[in-house]
């Protein structure tokens, strides 16, 4: 694209500490536009300006977008219309970069400029809680008991390929090299070059991939972000951390200092809920690539650490345990003769390369000097590294020791020789006919799929008194059961060789009974990782019901107290620190019953839930399963902890990091530090601020929150399903105006869309249901009901109103739902929906169904107006208004060309140009929207 119109660049940078921002801007897209020119001709060059310049104009001067764009495009050759396409999903892809960098630039002004700590950091964190009183003691017992840990799946919404984020990093790194070279003309010019040749492969690289992503591919694209930023950011925050610790409480700083806070976790490997793709050789892989990626960059570390630290004894008097190091090293190199770190290290590193042949049957990166005895466990290596720390620092080497070996170190600490939590996950439904199998064979229950939940529960309560496994080695299950327990199977071996922390979690999928808990614990028993009979019970894997329909959340709270007065479960929870996790959904919840109704029951169930644990004694960890859109849990993580009710967060959350989601925030060290310490920043504040602030929705009455809420959830949810479940031949007319079933056929993971093969709205996952109502701009799973809620309940009364807005100034909790409700409506374009009516074939049906959905948005956007007091629905997040602003006309062409592919299609033209330019604009559109699925 040519450079853009001044005037748009001024909207691009309509502040000054934006201007930067909208020089990136118009530097990509003149790249851009002379990579179409020289690339795809001067034809097809000017037809995208006189798109580009269509689609500016009318949403500045609103100008009848669709006229001229159907003027320009419409019946246009497919291969014409592919540059189209292609142009605006690469400026749209290169316009995220930009604003990336421009939130890396705007952290390190500040950082230079001695601001105050920025809002939801860790420093404005730790500040808070000091003027708040809480003392060293408490603190120290708060990061004793804090674990934060974000857990990438493979949940598919993430449309660009892996050697494109490749080229985006490198864009991203140019951009920021670009800041350093004001008045350096030769150099910002060879700069601008190295970008332009990023423009151009990105031009000639395919945006889509040929085949569909196998699980083994999820895999490898998860644990690229561990060398892109993780490694670095989780280390760097750690050390903020104990540097924070030391600034403001100094008495506890050496006793909290190496606390591990923040862990990543992954689903990818150990996820079979649905996905019929993971088995057991399929988590041995995850754990096995898991392993290299971590002892590959311990030895690395180790072989840069032996060339830093090249201290002679002739010089310096290392301590007596490391000299003992070098001495056991095997290394006899006369040039290291009085070198002892170098040699003490060259040992570590063949210990450790040991430890990978044993673990993997071969050693990444360089071969040993020698064969030594492997390290068994990384508490081994850390204690070396320890020997190595104290010695440096008797010598007047301490600043060494805390720049070169605590970042090793704590990588070893955070990363073991596992690298992260592999969770398990199952839906119950299965579990529930593997123990059948296994019950019978081991000749307890000749029928258990014939009892009721109650017998159930009481069954297998009994049977988990014994370690006694139901399976004689020579008796053969089902494919099913036998897989399953194969999984299992793996997963102690995983534990046995890894540790503890390597397959940490087993989620069960639709949990709705104590028997859907007991279950997995029989499973578990067959392989010794559930130890039930003895003095010391054993549980060597947390049991984490997963609710996620609107009814399992209204029962999670019974269905927790009825487990966990059970002695047999009592006995094993004891095992795990008498904490008891469970996971809450978002995305079933909230195309059961709509987005006010989902967050509502989210709310009350984990009220409940804290009610029963800490009547049973018990503490609770809350594992959140959000998706990268409002409509599955989305938004900002620091609001949305902040908005938990008191006593949920108590130091430990867990919050799944899915789809385009993983991209965006784990791309860049930045990035990913800044993402992971807003997360631990929220929960250090819930867990001590908020834990003892009154909750708003404790009180009784019909005024009270809750009642209002309950009394709005009703109302809002009978709204949603009288749409999506009542009314005749919406499926119908969801499926013609969404790109559901071309959504089907994108690469974009290895899980299908849908549970079964029904067309049922209750079959299809959550995350293509989203995804199809973000692509045609409508968003209704973010919003829809609750404007005829507030609007059943207030009425015109002023009173109630005033109530209303009472609640969102004093109310984090609904404060955050509606900010989060405003960016999706801020997202919406009802004018652009409307094009994709004509892809119904029953055109009097769809224009009744949106003349509906129209009507509850404009009630919907009024009444979040009438409640926040807010002119624009971005008022409280000018960053993302600026963001819309600046990006939304180039989305414009793409929504066009998609309709007018998707009719093409339809119609019967099969063509694979046609067939790629659909799945193109579903990634032009995805990449713009940012948080899709």
């Amino acid at each position: 694209m040519a450079a853009l119109p001044d005037r748009h660049v001024a909207d691009a940078a309509s502040e000054p500490k934006d201007a930067a921002l909208g020089d990136d801007i118009r530097l990509l897209g003149r790249l851009l536009g002379d990579v179409v020119r020289a690339q795809a001709g001067v034809d097809a060059y000017e037809l995208v300006e006189a798109v580009r310049r269509a689609a500016v104009d009318g949403r500045r001067h609103g100008d009848d977008v669709v006229a001229r764009l159907d003027q320009l495009l419409t019946d246009a050759p497919v291969d014409t219309a592919l540059h189209v396409v292609r142009a605006f999903g690469w400026f749209s892809l290169l316009a995220n970069v930009a604003e990336d960098v421009h939130h890396n630039r705007r952290r390190r002004h500040h950082r230079a400029a001695g601001s105050a700590p920025q809002p939801a950091s860790l420093a404005a964190a730790m500040a808070e809680l000091a003027a708040a009183g809480v003392d060293g003691a408490r603190v120290a017992e708060l990061l004793a008991e804090t674990e934060v840990s974000a857990v990438i799946t493979a949940h598919p919404t993430e449309v660009r390929r892996a050697t494109v984020l490749d080229h985006q990093r490198a864009v991203a790194e140019l951009l920021t090299v670009r800041d350093s070279l004001a008045g350096d003309e030769v150099t910002l010019a060879r700069v601008d070059a190295e970008l332009e040749l990023h423009v151009l492969t990105l031009w000639q690289t395919a945006m889509l991939r040929l085949s569909r992503l196998r699980v083994r591919d999820e895999i490898n694209e998860a644990l690229r972000y561990y060398d892109l930023s993780l490694f670095q950011a989780l280390v760097e925050l750690h050390a903020e951390a104990d540097d924070l610790v030391r600034q403001h409480w100094p008495e506890v700083a050496a006793a909290t200092s190496g606390r591990v806070l923040v862990r990543m976790g992954s689903w990818i490997g150990g996820d079979r809920d649905g996905n019929p793709f993971v088995t057991a050789d399929v988590l041995r892989l995850a754990v096995e690539r898991q392993t290299t990626t971590a002892l590959t960059h311990h030895l690395a570390a180790l072989t840069a650490l032996a060339r830093d630290l090249s201290m002679s004894s002739r010089l310096v008097r290392p301590t007596t345990a490391l000299d003992a190091l070098a001495d056991a090293s095997g290394d006899d190199s006369p040039f290291r003769t009085d070198e002892p770190y170098r040699r003490a290290l060259r040992g570590m590193h063949a210990r450790l390369a040991a430890t990978a042949a044993e673990l993997l049957g071969g050693v990444p990166g360089a071969a040993a000097h020698a064969v030594l005895a492997p390290y068994t466990t990384p508490h081994e290596l850390l204690a070396d590294l320890g020997v190595v720390t104290e010695s440096l620092t008797t010598h007047g080497a301490g600043a060494l020791a805390r720049a070169r070996v605590a970042p090793l170190a704590r990588a070893v600490q955070l990363f073991g020789f596992h690298l992260c939590a592999l969770d398990l996950r199952q839906s119950s439904d299965v579990h529930e006919h593997v123990v059948h199998e296994l019950l019978a064979v081991g000749g307890v229950a000749p029928d258990y799929l014939a009892a009721d939940a109650s017998e159930r529960a009481a069954l297998l309560a009994a049977e988990l008194t014994t370690d006694r496994p139901l399976r004689a080695a020579h008796q053969r299950l089902s494919d099913r059961a036998e897989g399953e327990l194969a999984i299992v199977a793996a997963a102690a071996d995983a534990i046995a060789t890894r540790g503890p922390d390597a397959v940490p979690h087993y989620v069960i999928s639709k949990a709705d009974s104590v028997s859907d808990v007991l279950e997995v614990a029989l499973l578990l028993r067959e392989v010794g990782l559930c130890r039930p009979g003895g003095d010391e019970p054993a549980l060597a894997v947390d049991i984490v019901p997963l609710f996620e329909t609107i009814a399992d959340l209204q029962h999670a709270g019974s269905i927790v107290a009825e487990l966990l007065a059970l002695p047999a479960y009592r006995r094993l929870l004891a095992s795990r620190g008498d904490r008891q996790e469970v996971m809450v959904g978002y995305s079933d919840s909230n195309k059961d019953g709509g987005y006010l109704t989902a967050q509502w029951a989210l709310y009350q169930a984990e009220v409940d839930l804290v009610r029963v644990t800490r009547a049973a004694g018990v503490k609770l960890r809350l594992f959140h399963g959000r998706g990268g859109t409002v409509g599955r849990g989305g938004g900002p993580s620091y609001d949305a902890i902040r908005a938990q009710p008191p006593g949920s967060v108590d130091g430990q959350v867990r919050i799944t990091e899915q789809g385009e989601v993983v991209a965006a925030k784990y791309a860049d060290a930045e990035l990913a530090r800044r993402n992971l310490e807003t997360v631990l920043a929220a929960t250090l504040e819930a867990s001590t601020i908020d834990a003892v602030a009154p909750d708003p929705a404790a009180g009784g009455g019909p005024d009270d929150p809750r009642a209002v809420m309950s009394a709005l959830s009703d109302s809002a949810e009978a709204a949603y399903r009288s749409l999506v479940y009542d009314t005749e031949g919406f499926v119908e007319v969801f499926r013609a105006i969404t790109p559901i079933n071309e959504i089907a056929q994108l690469n974009i993971g290895s899980r299908p869309s849908s549970r079964t093969a029904s067309n049922r709205i209750e079959d299809l996952r959550a995350i293509p249901w989203v995804f199809s109502w973000s692509q045609c701009r409508i968003m209704l799973p973010g919003w829809y009901g609750a404007g005829h809620a507030f609007e059943s309940w207030a009425g015109l009364d002023p009173a109630r109103i005033n109530r209303l807005r009472h609640l969102h100034e004093t109310w984090p909790f609904l404060r955050t739902v509606l900010s989060n409700m405003g960016m999706v409506l801020a997202k919406s374009d009802l004018t652009i929906a409307h094009r994709y009516l004509q892809l119904c074939d029953d055109r009097g049906l769809a224009e009744g169904i949106f003349a509906r959905i129209a009507a509850e948005h404009d009630r919907t956007v009024q009444w979040w107006h009438r409640i926040t007091g807010h002119d624009e629905l971005l008022a409280d997040n000018p960053a993302l208004a600026r963001s819309i602003r600046n990006r939304f006309p180039y989305l414009d062409p793409l929504h066009h060309q998609q309709v007018e592919l998707l009719r093409r299609y339809r119609a019967g033209d099969t063509d694979e140009l046609v067939q790629r330019g659909i799945h193109l604009t579903i990634n032009g559109i995805a990449t713009g929207l940012r948080n899709s699925g």
